[in-house]
This record gives structure tokens, sequence and C-alpha cells, in this order.
């Protein structure tokens, strides 16, 4: 596997959590000042569905190699999170590719690009949402 290849984390929340997802959003953005490791970006905290997420996340970009490091952040807090790389399939990169850190929770694919199409979002270090 390619250290430089792009993950994605979404990181989900209910309203008792925001808080603990608050802190953790704050701990990603300081290993990206600090280059504890490579957060790449991090994205705003969506209060509620958007795409293919149920309830309230918040995204972050890292590369392959910070895999480890940031999965152990995200268990910490007890919060769930989807991660998964970021090909060229947003299918697959949301199920098959996929591993879910705390309960998975049931995602509306229906709204990803199918395989090998882009409807112009971007795919790297901009938010999806």
């Amino acid at each position: 596997m390619n250290d430089n290849a792009p993950w994605h984390a979404h990181i989900y929340y209910d309203a008792s959590e925001r808080s603990a997802a608050e802190r953790l959003r704050a701990t990603f953005a300081d290993m990206m000042v600090d280059d504890v490791a490579p957060i790449l970006f991090i994205g705003r905290m969506t209060d509620g569905p958007v795409g293919p997420h149920p309830i309230a996340q918040f995204e972050i970009h890292f590369s392959a190699s910070a895999g480890a490091m940031v999965s152990r952040a995200i268990e910490t807090t007890g919060l769930r999170a989807l991660v998964h790389p970021l090909t060229d399939d947003d299918v697959a990169d949301h199920t098959t590719l996929a591993h879910w850190i705390g309960q998975p929770l049931e995602l509306d694919i229906s709204v990803l690009d199918p395989p090998g199409h882009n409807q112009g979002v971007a795919r790297f270090g901009i938010s999806d949402f």
C-alpha cells in the first residue's frame, strides 16, 4: 500500500456526543499544526444527515501512513466512524473497502457516484459536503 494514498474518515456523533466530537476534531487540528500525523484536511461539523450519512458527522482526510494513529484517536473517544480509502469508486469506498470503528450505521449509498464516475466532487483535500 502507498503510504501517501489518500484516506478519509467520517466521525459520527449525536447531540449527547457533540462535545466529544468537538474535542476529537480539535485533537486532529493539533496534529495538523504539530505535524504529529499527516492529517491533510478537517471538515466542518454537520449536525444532521448529509449525503449518504444518516446522522451528524465531520470528516478528515489523511495519508495511509496515519491510519493507525487516526483509528486510535477515534477509538479512545467511543465515537463511531467509517474509515475508507479515496478511490474512483464511491460505492466501494463506503462499503467493501471501508471499515467501521464502533457500531456501523446504514448509509444511503444511492446518492453516491457510480463506480468510475465523479460528478465533480473534490475527492481529496476539500470537503465532499
